[in-house]
């Protein structure tokens, strides 16, 4: 849809773009000073495969200050951001027929990785009814005896959903009467929490040894361009990952890396304030979506993504353009209302459309104004 924007923006078409992932922010400046003097200092050289000891401690420290989880840093290990975390942990852990529950709408990266392992995806939908998370009932009714991993994501990208304590605390109750199946849980949107404080699913000891926590500096520091991420796992699985990544990429960016340290331990201020402005934005937008008629919307508790339910309008048209699915939906809004979003259904629901608001106030507001527009054209 990105690269669709680009084009028509090409040709001189004014596009509204909330189609991107990415905190429309500048790194902090202390975190660019950091790289600066790291390569001053002279960290332009190959680093170690799982990390700098280093940024492995300051990741350690990270996960007591601020989740109460207790790693080593041989527990510890960083990537080329999180999309290689996850890649290296689901290549380590799915051999050819095992299964993969993916709860949907599910960030589209864990069902491909899953696939190019050569394991069968079993997605459980989660609908907006359901505040787009997975229920106890529904988790257990999807394992079998094949069931080798689960993959979900807290706060979810696309949904925004957030599960408290209890509703994890829920799903490790089954997870402990099923000890072969491990857990990935993506927190790279931890820091853009809207209701409260972060949980984990690492933090119920029962899980924690079969728990992969997948992290990186993306989305909470505006770092999307350093590519870094990482996870916190059982050491034998770190093991494995480290002679995937010797053989894929070898060790991530030095001068990243030494910068990760300052971002992990210096002040977090700037993290926090960008979050306001994301809550702002936030409260703005769910509210003037809602205000559409046809449009269904739960509310996100987390990441900055809406994520509305637009199937009301499927089977309307517009000048002789049919509209039947999440795919129909969100060309019609490109090529006629000019805003990008993405199709529910690369995310594995086919009601549903994903509008980031990481953009300024008057870009979301433009971008109203044109959806409402564009949708009330529907016949």
């Amino acid at each position: 849809m990105a690269k669709l924007g680009r084009e028509l923006k090409a040709k001189g078409i004014n596009v509204i773009d909330l189609s991107l992932g990415e905190p429309d922010f500048k790194t902090p400046q202390h975190i660019i000073d950091a790289a600066t003097e790291a390569m001053n200092q002279g960290y332009t050289k190959y680093p170690p495969i799982a990390g700098f000891a280093e940024l492995r401690e300051a990741i350690v420290t990270k996960l007591k200050r601020d989740n109460n989880l207790d790693y080593k840093p041989e527990e510890v290990m960083v990537s080329t951001g999180a999309k290689q975390v996850l890649a290296n942990a689901i290549l380590s852990i799915i051999n050819p027929g095992d299964e993969a529950i993916i709860p949907t709408p599910f960030w589209v990266t864990y069902a491909s990785l899953v696939s190019l392992a050569e394991g069968k995806n079993v997605f459980v939908p989660c609908s907006i009814e359901d505040h787009f998370k997975i229920t106890p009932e529904k988790l257990e009714a999807a394992i079998t005896g094949r069931t080798r991993l689960f993959i979900f994501s807290s706060p979810c990208n696309p949904s925004g959903a957030v599960y408290s304590r209890e509703e994890l605390r829920a799903l490790a109750d089954v997870f402990v009467k099923y000890p072969d199946i491990v857990i990935i849980s993506d927190e790279i949107y931890e820091y853009i929490n809207y209701v409260g404080g972060h949980e984990s699913i690492a933090q119920f000891t029962e899980l924690r040894d079969r728990t992969v926590v997948v992290n990186g500096f993306a989305k909470g520091f505006a770092m999307t361009g350093w590519r870094l991420g990482y996870m916190a796992a059982p050491k034998e699985l770190i093991q494995a990952c480290d002679k995937l990544q010797g053989q894929f990429t070898s060790g991530a960016n030095s001068i990243a890396q030494r910068a990760a340290i300052t971002a992990l331990l210096a002040d977090l201020t700037p993290s926090f304030d960008m979050v306001k402005a994301f809550k702002e934005r936030k409260e703005y937008i769910i509210p003037a979506l809602q205000a559409i008629p046809g449009i269904r919307i739960s509310a996100p508790e987390g990441a900055f993504y809406a994520f509305p339910d637009v199937s009301s309008f499927y089977g309307k048209s517009y000048n002789g353009q049919a509209i039947n699915n999440a795919d129909d939906m969100a060309m019609y809004l490109l090529h006629t209302g000019h805003v990008i979003g993405v199709s529910g259904a690369a995310f594995g629901d086919n009601n549903c459309i994903r509008f980031s608001f990481a953009a300024s106030m008057d870009t979301l507001r433009e971008g109203i104004r044109r959806l409402t527009e564009a949708l009330a054209a529907l016949q």
